[in-house]
């Protein structure tokens, strides 16, 4: 279980601008995923990709952003996964109860050669993107 994702931190830190570090509180869970596609399949992926899970992390409430990473090695496209959540609660909002378990989409099978079953959460601790306002401005 993913303990709460809430660090007091040292006055210096409550005064500076840090994107994440609010009143000294850490905000954010930061949830990785790994898969890999034969290489000639890699564009063809990243395309479905933005159609499923990468549309699917944006229209979730609680969903803070997503880094996806790509790399071409030994004939293969690795992808990483790093999307960013505001809570427990955001997560299982997306992924469901088991918030361990990776999520898939239909094609995935069509796609994956290699694919990590069940991701990593880790606390964000530290970040230098500017502080986005809520506004929609």
């Amino acid at each position: 279980m993913l303990r709460t994702c809430q660090r007091t931190w040292p006055k210096l830190f409550e005064e500076s601008n840090l994107g994440l570090l609010l009143s000294g509180t850490v905000i954010m869970i930061a949830r990785t995923w790994r898969g890999a596609t034969e290489a000639k399949d890699g564009e063809a992926y990243l395309k479905y990709l933005h159609r499923t899970g990468l549309a699917e992390y944006r229209k979730t409430p609680g969903n803070r952003g997503v880094l996806g990473l790509q790399r071409i090695v030994d004939g293969r496209a690795e992808f990483f996964l790093i999307s960013l959540w505001e809570s427990e609660a955001a997560i299982r909002q997306f992924a469901g109860e088991d918030i361990e378990k990776a999520v898939f989409y239909p094609e995935d099978e069509r796609f994956l050669i290699e694919r990590d079953d069940h991701v990593s959460h880790y606390e964000v601790v530290y970040d230098t993107a500017p502080l986005r306002s809520n506004s929609s401005s």
